[in-house]
Order: structure tokens, then sequence, then C-alpha cells
């Protein structure tokens, strides 16, 4: 498929080009930790500021799980309670972490007006799959459990993420469904990995592979997975999901120069025909990653502002 870069996204694409910087699969997990982590301070927009932002410590069988609260200054209330958004972040499972996205969290609680909790699983190849699988059904169990406390409404709880993050909301909210005592509102699924397979025609075309590479994902799914076997479970590649029925209203975005985007535009499509209310959004000109680069990337901030409206309409 065709892909043209919008003008401000093929400038950064040349910016990061002529910046010489080391591919991820050259470097070490902390090396590609700290370089990614040092990006956000070129490509982040400022910090929308908030009512209050709070760190959690989240119990779990292995210890805790940092998590970070956001209140915007608006805030949809019923009864004293508000809707709230789980948030999962990307970085193919090794990479990133509550600060690399505290802009886009704060940015999803000002446009959705509810409060959002960013989870901060435990990252491979330290923690292989299912790790961060477990931590962020952990993760959203708890929150759940002491909604009242947080002064969330449980029954206005949905689940989202970007790219890995995306792969986790999937898998929390098939989760869920099957009965595991989370009742979803919705799941936001932004340039989501739903298959390992990685066979879709994204996945080869050239046009595709930006700054997130062919090479660099199959780096990310051997430092995630321990093995070929885990690529067909459905806690690593939710499109293996048995089946997609009775799943919450899914508002799926993907991106024209992006290996993931065949996938993500195929499981808003199963979604779509296993009956799920489905708002799909894909932006042709933009390439993967481009979600958290609001300050060189307008469509980021449509898309968030789009994001935001559609949670709004999920009361």
């Amino acid at each position: 498929m065709p892909v043209v870069l919008d003008p401000d996204a093929a400038a950064v694409y040349k910016a990061f080009l002529d910046a010489g910087r080391a591919p991820y699969e050259t470097l070490t997990a902390a090396e590609a930790r700290a370089d990614y982590s040092q990006a956000r301070f070129a490509t982040n927009p400022e910090p929308p500021e908030l009512a209050r932002v709070e760190a959690l410590a989240i119990p779990a069988p292995h210890g805790t799980i940092p998590a970070r609260l956001y209140v915007p200054m608006k805030l949809r209330q019923r009864d004293g309670l508000s809707p709230a958004l789980a948030f999962f972040h990307g970085g193919g499972w090794v990479i990133g972490d509550l600060d690399t996205h505290d802009v886009a969290a704060r940015k999803l609680a000002v446009e959705g007006e509810l409060i959002v909790i960013s989870v901060d699983y435990r990252l491979a190849p330290e923690h292989k799959f299912p790790a961060a699988v477990d931590d962020s059904i952990a993760a959203t169990h708890w929150v759940a459990a002491n909604a009242g406390a947080l002064g969330i409404d449980a029954a206005r709880l949905s689940v989202g993420g970007d790219s890995a993050g995306g792969n986790l909301a999937a898998v929390v909210a098939i989760a869920a469904r099957d009965g595991n005592g989370l009742s979803l509102a919705g799941q936001v699924l932004i340039y989501p990995a739903v298959d390992f397979a990685m066979t879709h025609p994204s996945h080869s075309e050239p046009e595709t592979s930006l700054l997130l590479t062919h090479s660099v994902i199959r780096w990310f799914r051997d430092h995630y997975l321990s093995g070929a076997a885990d690529a067909h479970d459905w806690r690593a590649s939710p499109a293996r999901a048995g089946t997609l029925n009775g799943l919450p209203p899914a508002y799926v975005l993907t991106a024209g120069a992006d290996p993931l985007r065949d996938e993500g535009h195929d499981y808003a499509e199963r979604l779509r025909q296993a009956g799920v209310p489905v708002a799909y959004r894909h932006f042709p000109g933009q390439f993967h990653g481009f979600f958290t680069m609001g300050k060189l990337l307008q469509q980021a901030d449509v898309a968030a502002a789009e994001i935001g409206a559609w949670l709004r309409e999920l009361d």
C-alpha cells in the first residue's frame, strides 16, 4: 500500500535520520530505555496542568506495581464518582515507563474528562511474557476493587494503551470478558500489536519500516517472548483469541507508515464482525509512535481529542 507521509511527519522522520541515532536492535535493553526516555524531551509537548497527580503502589504477588493517578481540572462525575481509564504505555514490552507517557496520560485525562491510572508493568527481558500481562490484569483488578477510594465509578472503567500497551489493553479486555471479575466500559487501542505471526502485508512493506522498523519489532519480540510457542498464546497475540464476541466497545487507531497497520485494521474488523461497537480511525500520513509526539506532530492532538470525545460518549 503506497504511503505518503504528512509534511510534518516527513520532517520529523528526516530529523531522526539526520540525528544518526543507533537502531534499538544494536543496543542493550538498558541502553534502548535510556535513549527512548531522552527522546521524549524533543517530541513530547508541554504537560497539561491537572488538578492532581498522585503516585500509586499497587499490590501484586511479586511486590508492587508502580502506577500514577491523573485527575484533570474538568472531571465528569456522577454521584461523586468519575469514569476512569487504566492506561498501559507502549515500548515493545521492553522500553517505556510512566515518565515517557506522562504527557499522553495527562492529555487523555484532560480530553476524556476522566481519571487516568497509568500502569508501570514489568518489562522484558528481565521479566518475560506473561509478566506484563499479569501486571496489567492485576492493576486493573485493583483499580476496580478500590474504585470508591480513588473517586472512580467501577462501572465506567475502561482500558487503553499504545502499541504494546494497546496489546495489553486488548488482552485485559478479553480476560475480563472471560470471567475474571472485571466488567469494562471500553477499550482504546492505539496502533496495537495484536498478532505475533507478523504475516500481514504491512510487516514486509518498505514504506512502513520507518521509526518502528521490521527488525526492531523482531528485537522486541525476542526480548518479550520465551519461544515460538508463546506467539500462539492469545495473551501475547489477542488476535488469536477464539472469539471476540462480548468485548466492550473499542476505539482502534492505526497509522499508514506502521508495520502494525494491517493487523490493527483487521482486529477492528473482527471486533465489528463479532458485534462489538467499533470506532476505527486511520491516520494515513503518520508513522508508528506519532501519538506521543504532539510537540512536533499536530495529528497527535487531533487523535487525543478524538479519543477523549469517544471516551466521553461511553457515558
